[in-house]
C-alpha cells in the first residue's frame, strides 16, 4: 500500500481525523482561536515535512493552500503547537486517534477484512540530538594502553501490529530499548484487537513462547504462528502443545506474510525518518505516536 505525498491530502484527512475524535476545544474559557483538530493536524504535517516547530509554521505561513485546507483564520504561534503536542498526544487520544483512522479506513474500503490476517514487530530508532559523527568518532575512544570499544545502551523503540494486507498500523507500544520482544506479544495483541478482530497473528521467534500461544489460541481464539527457537537449540521437540505443533506443523507459506510488518517499519523509516526530535521520555514517545497516526493518515488517501 501506497502512501500520500500530498501535503494538502494529509491536511484534510488529519484535520477530518481530528474532528471525529477530538473535542473542538479544550475548555469552554479557552481563546478559541484554533480549533483542536486544527492543532492535530498542524502535528501531522510537522511529522510529514519533518520540521521542528518553527519551521513548520514558516511552511505554513509561505502555503496558502494548506492554510485554507486548514481552515486557518489566523496562524497560531510555534509555541502554541509545541504546547498542544503535550495535549494532544496523551497515550489515551493517541489510541483514540488510531481507532478513528482504521474505521475511517473500513468506511472508505481499504480495510475490507473482517477477521485480519496482522503481523508484529519492533525496531529500534535514534535520537537526533546525538550526531552519528559523534558516536562514530566516540566508538574508540584513545587511552594510555590502547583503544576502548564505546556503546550506547539505551534508544526509542517502537512496537507495533499491523495489518498485512494495508500496511495499516491499529496498535503500538513505545518504550526504550534494548528490551525483551515476548513480553509485548500479549499486550500489543489486546490493543489491536480491541480496535479490530484479528484472525491469525504472525510474529517472529523474539515472540515464541508457549504462553503466548495459549493467550492467543486459548483465550481469544487468535491462530498464533510463531517459530519455536526460544530457549538452547536441541533435536527434542517442545515439551508446549503448540511450540510442538509450531516444530512438526509450521505453515511455511503463511508465515511468508510476516515480512509485511518488516515493509511497515521501512515505510515508517523512510517517509519520516529514524531519528527523533525530541530529548526527554515523555516526548519522545510522544513523537513515536505521531509518527505512527501520521503513517495511517498517509494510508487513507494514497496519490
Amino acid at each position: 500500500m501506497t502512501t500520500s505525498k500530498s501535503p494538502l491530502a494529509v491536511a484534510r484527512w488529519a484535520l477530518a481525523l481530528g474532528k471525529a475524535s477530538l473535542p473542538e476545544y479544550s475548555h469552554s474559557r479557552s481563546p478559541h482561536k484554533y480549533t483542536q483538530p486544527q492543532l492535530f493536524a498542524l502535528l501531522v504535517l510537522k511529522e510529514f515535512f519533518g520540521q521542528d516547530y518553527r519551521g513548520l509554521m514558516q511552511l505554513v505561513a509561505d502555503l496558502s493552500d494548506l492554510q485554507k485546507a486548514l481552515e486557518l483564520q489566523e496562524l497560531p504561534h510555534y509555541t502554541t503547537i509545541q504546547k498542544a503536542a503535550r495535549r494532544l498526544l496523551s497515550r489515551r487520544r493517541i489510541q483514540k486517534l488510531l481507532a478513528t483512522s482504521i474505521e475511517a479506513a473500513k468506511k472508505g474500503r481499504i480495510l475490507r477484512s473482517k477477521r485480519l490476517t496482522a503481523a508484529l514487530d519492533s525496531t529500534g530508532l535514534s535520537s537526533r540530538h546525538t550526531s552519528a559523527y559523534f558516536v562514530e568518532r566516540k566508538q574508540r575512544v584513545l587511552h594510555a594502553k590502547g583503544y576502548q570499544t564505546t556503546q550506547y545502551r539505551r534508544f526509542p523503540k517502537l512496537a507495533h501490529i499491523c495489518d498485512t494486507t494495508t500496511h495499516l498500523i491499529f496498535g503500538f507500544l513505545p518504550s526504550w530499548g534494548p528490551s525483551t520482544d515476548v513480553s509485548h506479544f500479549i499486550p500489543l495483541l489486546k490493543e489491536g484487537l480491541r480496535v479490530h478482530p484479528v484472525g491469525i497473528i504472525l510474529a517472529d521467534a523474539g515472540y515464541d513462547s508457549e504462553a503466548n500461544h495459549r493467550f492467543a489460541r486459548g483465550e481469544l481464539g487468535v491462530r498464533s504462528v510463531m517459530p519455536a527457537r526460544a530457549g538452547r537449540s536441541t533435536a527434542k521437540l517442545p515439551t508446549g502443545r503448540f511450540r510442538r505443533r509450531m516444530t512438526t506443523r509450521f505453515p511455511k507459506k503463511l508465515y511468508g506474510q510476516r515480512a509485511q510488518v518488516e515493509t511497515v517499519m521501512s515505510m515508517l523509516k523512510r517517509n519520516f525518518g529514524e531519528a527523533l526530535s525530541a530529548k526527554t521520555y515523555q516526548a519522545q514517545m510522544r513523537e513515536i505516536g505521531l509518527k505512527v497516526l501520521t503513517h495511517n493518515i498517509g494510508i487513507l488517501m494514497p496519490t
